[in-house]
């Protein structure tokens, strides 16, 4: 068994102007992607729901990557494994968070890269080159289901930005 929570990991907490019921609604539906996710040109559904759910992301610049959702907790978050069909894969997992009366969605990422590199080895690449560019990413997914929860309009691609890793 892979001790994928061994790995470096990059997290991003951000408050929500919804509601838990409406965020899970929006995560936990089929191609939910395709409305919020900045970087995505479809989301196609192999399973869905609960836990064993399996869809396809794919990208703007055409990257495929298969999510296979290992844990479902209604109105909590899930956990899932996300990689090419037949490679490496990243543990993720969506949280949603109530505190004070504010909602907030985290997104933890244990990604694959550097995951069999000593701490000390991949401690340098991981803070230069991957976290930032995973920290923005993040960013945009959550800002862009932020977006989509206050205006109920699909998010445009690189609506926040282009990035390097995913838009074409």
């Amino acid at each position: 068994m892979i001790e994928y929570k061994n790995s470096w990991s990059v997290k991003l907490i951000k408050r929500i102007n919804s509601n838990r019921d409406e965020i899970w609604n929006l995560i936990s539906s089929p191609k939910n992607l395709e409305l919020y996710h900045p970087f995505c040109k479809s989301n196609n559904v192999i399973k869905w729901p609960g836990k064993g759910s399996c869809d396809e992301l794919t990208y703007l610049n055409g990257i495929k990557l298969i999510r296979n959702f290992t844990k479902w907790e209604e109105k909590r978050g899930y956990e899932l494994l996300i990689g090419r069909k037949n490679g490496k894969k990243s543990l993720v997992k969506w949280e949603i968070i109530e505190k004070n009366d504010k909602v907030y969605l985290c997104i933890a990422v244990y990604p694959w890269f550097l995951r069999e590199k000593s701490k000390i080895l991949s401690f340098i690449p991981h803070y230069l080159f991957f976290k930032p560019n995973l920290k923005k990413y993040l960013n945009s997914v959550i800002s862009g289901l932020d977006w989509y929860l206050s205006n109920k309009k699909v998010v445009e691609r690189n609506f926040f930005g282009k990035h390097k890793w995913f838009s074409n």
